[in-house]
């Protein structure tokens, strides 16, 4: 039976790529029955990604391009091309070639079996370091037991989605957002398909650790709030441990007569209780930030221009 497929493709600074991976997907979608369109979409890329996909969307009626107003951020650009797909299956890939796009036909027919999300799992991963591979997996598996939605191990964003999985989605727009949680956190009936991850097909990687560590962040706050537990239990633990060494001391001056060292305990005290609350207040305030980011209610991205496909949308 002939379906509906689109490919949503977040891309920035991809210039040295696009054209192989194009190449490579539409082989894939030749040999797929199925209606099918790819949707790039373009976050603000400063090289000359936009002048390839709108060369590549004029010469593939299946490649429509979107160009955001800036860089919003590989989230934003994720929820731009989902927004955009029309279609009764859509699939999520990045366009650095390490998820291979001859994965797809698998993913759909895990979906036909009626899975709703079919995602990627990584088996083996090429072309990383071992600092890198395990601080992902120390992420997955934090995330695993701090958030109330378990979160896939060693799964990316490469997946397969379906109609209404893609619809309730569209209803989730939080402006801080962490694509990996919302895909899990919708439900509805999921399944894994494991795979070789390839090395970069050419570039440079956009994730550095700072990127990594923020996104780590982001992905801890919005989907749990152990860490505000954790700073009240730290914060009650040390004013225990103040009171009972209070008490200590005066002890040792009412029974003992042992004279208080005044300067050198007065200033551990005062650094451990001061560095204490600077880091319950720091993890309040990256809470109080997020509230205050989703309060503005700004929209999530701007289209600037589209090529290809339908009439174009300025923003959701």
């Amino acid at each position: 039976m002939t379906f509906s497929l689109a490919i949503v493709v977040p891309a920035y600074n991809e210039s040295d790529v696009i054209d192989a991976f194009h190449a490579r997907i539409g082989a894939v979608l030749d040999g797929i029955e199925a209606t099918a369109r790819v949707i790039y979409v373009d976050d603000g890329s400063s090289d000359d990604t936009w002048q390839k996909l709108c060369a590549i969307s004029g010469a593939d009626g299946r490649a429509t391009a979107l160009r955001l107003s800036r860089n919003f951020g590989k989230e934003a650009a994720m929820t731009a091309g989902l927004d955009a797909a029309d279609a009764d299956a859509v699939v999520v890939i990045d366009a650095d070639l390490q998820d291979p796009p001859e994965l797809i036909p698998e993913l759909i027919a895990r979906w036909r079996e009626g899975f709703d999300v079919v995602y990627a799992t990584r088996g083996e991963r090429d072309g990383e370091t071992r600092l890198k591979k395990f601080t992902s997996a120390a992420f997955y598996r934090v995330m695993e037991r701090l958030s109330d939605t378990p979160l896939p191990r060693d799964t990316g964003d490469f997946r397969l989605l379906s109609r209404r999985a893609v619809a309730a989605l569209g209803g989730l727009r939080e402006r801080q957002r962490f694509m990996k949680g919302l895909f899990a956190w919708i439900g509805y009936r999921q399944t894994a398909v494991t795979y070789h991850r390839d090395a970069r097909y050419a570039g440079a990687t956009k994730w550095n650790y700072w990127r990594l560590g923020n996104l780590a962040i982001e992905g801890i706050t919005s989907f749990s709030a152990a860490p505000l537990r954790v700073a009240t239990w730290v914060g009650l633990s040390a004013a225990v441990l103040a009171f009972l060494y209070g008490i200590w001391v005066l002890l040792k001056v009412l029974f003992w007569g042992d004279p208080v060292r005044g300067y050198p305990t007065l200033m551990v005290v005062i650094l451990f209780l001061g560095g204490i609350q600077l880091l319950a207040l720091g993890i309040i305030g990256e809470y109080v930030g997020r509230t205050y980011a989703e309060s503005k209610r700004r929209p999530l991205y701007y289209v600037e221009s589209r090529q290809g496909g339908e009439p174009p949308f300025t923003s959701s």
